[in-house]
């Protein structure tokens, strides 16, 4: 299996379409977001990982999604992912990530032992013009 794309996102909405193929909407895709509070914080993003099943494939993966920061290790996530071979298919990871200071966290996502895919989420503090 591979990896088509991994997005921090708020919403997913799935929809079939004339001659039975289904779309994805997903909405408010970020890759930062200004935290409610000062630090710290804990913050549990969103973050959908879509895979593409080739035809020849036996259709069973192993997903791994690392969160790190400045190379220390702060959630790990591994599941397993079946999807028809020839198709498409996702999985949503959450992770509770506590920020004792503000900044950027990795997501680390693998596909058995694969090539990676990093995704950056930066929580920035909190707006003082809002308080």
């Amino acid at each position: 299996m591979q990896i088509l794309a991994a997005l921090f996102f708020e919403g997913l909405e799935l929809r079939q379409v004339d001659g039975g193929a289904t779309h994805i909407d997903l909405t408010g895709i970020q890759f930062s977001a200004v935290s409610p509070e000062p630090a710290p914080v804990t913050w549990s993003p969103h973050l959908l990982v879509m895979v593409r099943c080739p035809a020849d494939h036996v259709g069973a993966s192993v997903l791994e999604v690392v969160f790190t920061r400045d190379g220390e290790q702060l959630a790990r996530n591994v599941q397993t992912i079946e999807v028809q071979p020839g198709k498409f298919g996702y999985r949503l990871v959450r992770a509770e990530l506590v920020f004792e200071e503000f900044g950027t966290v990795e997501a680390t996502c693998r596909v058995d032992q694969g090539i990676p895919t990093v995704v950056p989420f930066t929580l920035l503090p909190p707006d003082p013009s809002s308080t």
